[in-house]
């Protein structure tokens, strides 16, 4: 019996479940996350001096903040909106 040729698929064919798009999006997520607290985090350690119990405070207070914004008690675009106007902090003009 012959063997059948198969054709190879070009990798922008190949077709994805909504599963693995929404695992990579979740990884995609994380890992920017994960940068953007890796960034300031060292910063705060290096540049001004912060030891591990302010870091740590901080680190609390942020996840305070994530479940306030989770429940919604706080929206993310009115702490853009106050940084901007009380600190002069535009993050949405932020590029790579």
């Amino acid at each position: 019996m012959p063997k059948t040729k198969r054709r190879r698929v070009p990798p922008q064919r190949i077709p994805v479940s909504k599963q693995d798009l929404d695992r990579t999006q979740k990884k995609a997520t994380s890992f920017a996350i994960t940068y953007c607290w890796a960034v300031m985090f060292s910063v705060m350690r290096d540049k001004f001096g912060w030891g591990p119990v302010r870091l740590m405070r901080l680190w609390q207070e942020t996840i305070g903040m994530s479940e306030s914004i989770r429940e919604g008690y706080v929206k993310i675009d009115d702490l853009v909106k106050t940084l901007e106007e009380e600190s002069g902090i535009v993050l949405e003009d932020f590029k790579f």
